[in-house]
């Protein structure tokens, strides 16, 4: 629940680093320092030595998440166990080795979605607005997780 978006928002999220590898020539790694600081690591080490584009998207906590911020890289650690942000680094550099460019760093979901945003206050005011119209958003943004999850791991499966 946002200023713009009061009501929640029903549609999918945008998945810029999806955008970004449909190009197929953009290094593109998704990050969360509080999650995996060794992975976020080596991504910004591959995409310098990547020769070209490079982006990295990284989680970054905020206070108008209605978190403690001392505990921001624990919010970032469950946004990536609940598989709402999952870690990967795509490499085109890698298909020139016969190698798949997708590398998931992300395990399975560990906890459920919801254990994951009603620890925010800008999900549980929805929680407590609108309960219904809560509960309908939550399972709909809880099968587009699981399902980008699964589009993920077959596309990091995939033979080059």
């Amino acid at each position: 629940m946002a200023k713009f978006a009061a009501s929640g928002k029903p549609t999918k999220k945008k998945d810029m680093g999806m955008i970004a590898m449909s190009y197929g020539y953009i290094y593109v790694a998704r990050v969360a320092l509080g999650a995996n600081q060794n992975q976020a690591i080596k991504a910004f080490a591959e995409a310098d030595a990547y020769d070209g584009p490079a982006i990295i998207l990284a989680y970054s906590h905020c206070i108008s998440h209605g978190i403690n911020m001392i505990n921001g890289y624990d919010e970032q650690k469950k946004a990536v166990e609940s598989g709402h942000w999952p870690l990967y680094r795509y490499n085109p550099a890698l298909v020139g080795e016969g190698k798949n460019p997708l590398e998931l760093d992300s395990a399975e979901a560990k906890i459920s979605l919801s254990d994951y945003v009603y620890g925010e206050n800008r999900y549980k005011i929805l929680q407590k607005s609108n309960p219904e119209a809560s509960k309908q958003l939550i399972e709909t943004a809880q099968k587009d997780t699981t399902a980008k999850l699964e589009l993920l791991k077959h596309m990091a499966a995939m033979k080059v």
